[in-house]
């Protein structure tokens, strides 16, 4: 007996709408369109078409492996990435609701705080306080906050104008800093480097003190060569010339290293004028980005009139943030590892990261670079270089990074900053997954870039530069910058050439 089949028509199986699904994402018809750009689509589209569409757009992206710019968690464990993707639907600042999460972050403060050598709790107004951030960014955003109003209300009760605050900090400070004194209208004091000196000098940074400064920022490994600047030094002047002017350190990167590879070195809460300290959880903290912290050595720097209490359903929490609603991840992401690695653990992985920088420091002064960092837990895990004075040479710093980006790397070169001659850097960050084994094939990567350039002339390696600056670069090919704020000129950058560099 034979079984009668009828053919199906030529749009559609029993007469499906084709559109409506899909065997093979390549052989849908969203393969052949272009992805939405600039206004939402009016029909849906397949999960697996939309997963596998905006997978392959990010496959344009760098290796975060391979960016040595950044100080930013490039690796994390299966299972504190799974732990992360859990908390992914929770509100953190839903208290009420999630009890146990807030718990985890008040956990999170005890340790960061005691890891700082932070006081314990005495009394209603003694004992260091603390929160999570998102990134050092609102933490030093905070910790400015604080200091600007503490001054205020001093200058109020004493019947003083309170209408020209200042903070003194080094001209080589992140960008958040000079975004903190705009925002909230607080002049900028600046401690410039020099050609030999890429940190705050101590003298020069107390003489600038007056009655309206509400503060010094110090910072526990700089942006450009890591150096840890001498808070302590800073301290003992305060102290010698009966001033109560209060310090802020900004550890972002520095927090997470320092107490494990130089124990001894005194910069935290063991000093009297450091009233606060922000860190980066996602830089040296090993978690992804973003999160931060920031602690107060006690209440009584952090003015009551700042933080607000919330109440919901009967739980009343307070709270000092910028923002409100932000993902519990991070912050749970924190928390293992501070559990997970222990300090046994964080003392291993900075130890390593100290070794494999030295390691490149000597093989790059080998090559003939000039090194201007520091060595064996002086400062940060990088290596900040520069290309020795040769009249000859017909390539700069900046050639270099660029012909590196070539294989893949993304070593940055930057103008330092204000009143270094015009100097020029590269630089290096030795994050956690940057092994020996990698840093050996930046090394010959970068010998032979070197070879390649000394061949070229000036106006080959300008056009060399010109096309990978315009076709290999995201900078280059950027469309999305508004015109009206390209080339602004109110900022260090915008006014000396100093690089606003990359955390």
């Amino acid at each position: 007996m034979v079984h009668l089949s009828t053919i199906p028509d030529k749009d559609g199986v029993n007469g499906t709408n084709k559109d409506s699904f899909t065997t093979s994402v390549y052989g849908s018809r969203f393969a052949a369109q272009d992805l939405p750009r600039h206004e939402m689509p009016e029909g849906e589209m397949p999960k697996e078409v939309a997963y596998r569409m905006i997978k392959d757009e990010m496959s344009l992206d760098g290796n975060p492996m391979l960016n040595l710019a950044s100080f930013v968690t490039t690796y994390m464990e299966e299972e504190a990435e799974r732990l992360m993707a859990e908390s992914l639907p929770k509100n953190f600042i839903d208290y009420e609701e999630y009890p146990q999460t807030t718990d985890i972050q008040n956990r999170c403060v005890s340790m960061i705080g005691r890891l700082f050598n932070a006081p314990a709790s005495a009394g209603e107004n003694v004992g260091a306080v603390g929160t999570s951030c998102v990134g050092s960014s609102e933490a030093v955003m905070l910790a400015v906050l604080a200091m600007k109003k503490r001054w205020k209300n001093k200058r109020m009760a004493e019947g003083k104008p309170c209408d020209r605050p200042n903070i003194i900090m080094s001209s080589a400070v992140q960008v958040v800093w000079e975004k903190a004194t705009r925002y909230f209208e607080i002049e900028e004091k600046l401690v410039y480097c020099t050609p030999d000196r890429y940190v705050i000098d101590p003298e020069k940074t107390v003489s600038l003190i007056d009655e309206n400064t509400i503060g010094i920022c110090c910072i526990l490994g700089t942006t450009y060569t890591g150096e840890y600047e001498d808070v302590k030094a800073v301290s003992n002047l305060l102290t010698e010339r009966g001033l109560d002017t209060s310090i802020h350190v900004d550890a972002a990167s520095g927090g997470f290293v320092a107490p494990f590879v130089v124990p001894e070195l005194e910069w935290d809460f063991r000093l009297p004028h450091v009233v606060s300290i922000n860190v980066s959880g996602h830089k040296y903290g090993l978690v992804y980005p973003g999160v931060g912290w920031v602690v107060w050595r006690s209440a009584e720097y952090l003015p009551q009139e700042l933080v607000f209490n919330i109440n919901y359903l009967g739980a009343d929490q307070s709270s000092f943030t910028l923002n409100f609603s932000k993902g519990a991840s991070q912050v749970i992401g924190q928390y293992y590892q501070l559990i997970r690695l222990g300090k046994h653990w964080y003392r291993a992985i900075m130890s390593n990261l100290t070794r494999t920088a030295d390691y490149l420091s000597d093989s790059l002064e080998a090559l003939g670079f000039t090194i201007m960092s520091k060595k064996s837990g002086e400062g940060l895990p990088l290596v900040a270089f520069r290309l020795p004075h040769r009249d000859e040479r017909q390539y700069d710093e900046f050639a270099l990074a660029h012909a590196l980006r070539t294989r893949g790397w993304i070593v940055p070169a930057y103008n330092m900053a204000p009143n270094t001659n015009k100097m020029r850097m590269l630089r290096v960050v030795v994050r956690e997954d940057f092994t020996k084994n990698r840093c050996d094939a930046l090394i010959a990567d970068i010998r032979l870039s070197q070879q390649a350039l000394e061949q070229m002339d000036h106006d080959s390696i300008r056009k060399q530069q010109d096309f990978i600056h315009k076709h290999q670069t995201a900078g280059g090919k950027a469309t999305h910058n508004h015109p009206k704020y390209r080339k602004e000129q109110h900022s260090l950058q915008g006014k000396t050439g100093k690089t606003h560099a990359v955390c």
